[in-house]
């Protein structure tokens, strides 16, 4: 067998593996698209022709409003901590809530950020150790003031609402948890990134992501009977789930040595039997957009890379040793979903690299080269078969992305998925290497900005 013959059957044997892990992903998705517009339909069908539209601007108050506590977990976050705060206390349309701020005793930076906003409900908690430790860890500290604070003010949360340092908080987004969290142990708002126009194709990828995850995915999720896992922002947890699950934890409701402690808060509270629900809710009739959480992401290659890998680290590979395979059909379903973002870029990289083998070989038979390539008419079939169904995903891509930011974005979504890729398949390396050497033990955080401009 010839050298040229050799690449040959390495290029067809990459792209044979890679072209049936895509179809098997590919109809995978495909399902969740059909169960996703079934629904739609028959809400139009049903629910939207007997109940008019609800607005998170029509939750009226009560004559006492439930106390809500938001937790904000901070590490060297000077530079953004101040602002947040600020634009949280100016935008929040809401009576009854605090603020808990956590910030280490070594990141006097932090601290004196959040001292320069001076304002009664905020409460700056000192975690008394050196950090960082992990984020799940600092919001165990917060936890713990929480207690403190419910203990000597004679009240209890209605509900506990998480937040980073960075995000733009919705001034209707304590008025929604407030009239949802009786309903729900857990509610999750949509998380819109902010388009960065320093950033349209790293940062911006995160907003084609998010879109269609937060408009599809987790609608989907709900309707197979799948808990609602935590973006960590934006959502909303029952005080008495919350120190249901704290009491399974030595009194830690956030597992302190995982790396994606809010995806696992709602899937325990999931597993206790407990509903969690994902809201998607206009703000008002003659307003804008969705109540949502809203921020930036990050803007280079490098603290992208970091920020996924730790995603991939805690959900696909130490996720599955620390949640299993626990709950029903549907449930376990959406772990696997969950939980093939490694195996998803090892296909990627076989195909690309599938296509670079056969690019060369291409272009080596251009040059007259004695190579004389011939394809199996089944390679040929399903890579044509492939080729339909990227067609559909490039579209549903497009198509969410442009419900949630406009014409503009959507068609720059369709490049940016290669984008999306390239990343991928770093972080799922750098999320392997991680694990295999005992899995990171502190706070892997990226640096931040908060937007000069606030969104409505």
């Amino acid at each position: 067998m010839s050298f040229a013959d050799l690449l040959t059957r390495v290029a067809a044997e990459l792209a044979l593996f890679s072209g049936v892990g895509f179809f098997i992903f590919a109809i995978n998705d495909l399902i969740v698209d059909l169960i996703y517009f079934g629904r739609v339909l028959w809400r139009r069908l049903t629910v939207y022709t007997r109940h008019p539209r609800a607005y998170a601007s029509y939750f009226v108050f009560r004559e006492n409003p439930g106390f809500i506590a938001i937790l904000i977990p901070a590490w060297d976050e000077a530079a953004v901590i101040a602002p947040m705060l600020k634009a949280t206390l100016y935008r929040t349309d809401y009576d009854n809530y605090r603020i808990f701020v956590g910030h280490y005793r070594n990141d006097p930076a932090t601290a004196a950020a959040i001292a320069s906003v001076q304002d009664p409900r905020i409460e700056s908690v000192t975690v008394d150790v050196d950090g960082p430790t992990t984020k799940a860890d600092c919001l165990n500290h917060l936890y713990d003031a929480l207690v403190a604070y419910e203990l000597q003010a004679d009240c209890s949360a209605k509900a506990v609402v998480l937040h980073d340092a960075e995000d733009v908080v919705h001034r209707y987004e304590l008025r929604t948890f407030d009239g949802l969290i009786d309903r729900a142990a857990v509610v999750q708002l949509p998380v819109l990134p902010l388009p960065d126009p320093h950033s349209r194709w790293i940062s911006g990828h995160y907003c084609d992501e998010f879109a269609e995850a937060h408009i599809k995915e987790l609608v989907v999720r709900e309707v197979v009977g799948a808990a609602i896992p935590l973006a960590g922002v934006g959502c909303a947890i029952a005080r008495k789930p919350l120190a249901q699950l704290a009491a399974t934890q030595d009194g830690r409701p956030f597992a302190g040595v995982s790396l994606t402690e809010d995806y696992e808060v709602g899937l325990r509270i999931g597993a206790l039997g407990l509903k969690t629900m994902f809201v998607r809710i206009l703000a008002g009739p003659n307003e804008r957009g969705v109540v949502s959480s809203r921020g930036h992401f990050p803007a280079t290659i490098g603290s992208a890379v970091r920020q996924k890998a730790r995603w991939l680290g805690g959900i696909a590979l130490s996720g599955w040793d620390r949640l299993g395979w626990e709950g029903g059909l549907g449930e376990r379903w959406m772990r696997m979903r969950d939980r093939r973002g490694p195996i998803a870029a090892l296909l990627l990289v076989a195909a690309y690299c599938a296509a670079f083998l056969w690019a060369q070989i291409r272009v080596a038979e251009e040059l007259g080269a004695p190579i004389h390539t011939s394809f199996d008419p089944l390679l040929v079939k399903l890579l044509t078969v492939n080729a339909g169904l990227l067609a559909w995903r490039i579209v549903m891509r497009a198509g969410f992305t442009t419900s949630a930011y406009g014409l503009g974005e959507g068609l720059r979504s369709i490049p940016r998925m290669i984008v999306g890729n390239v990343i991928a398949m770093l972080a799922a390396a750098r999320a392997l290497s991680l694990h295999l050497g005992g899995g990171a033990t502190k706070w892997d955080k990226t640096q931040h900005i908060f937007p000069a401009e606030l969104p409505r």
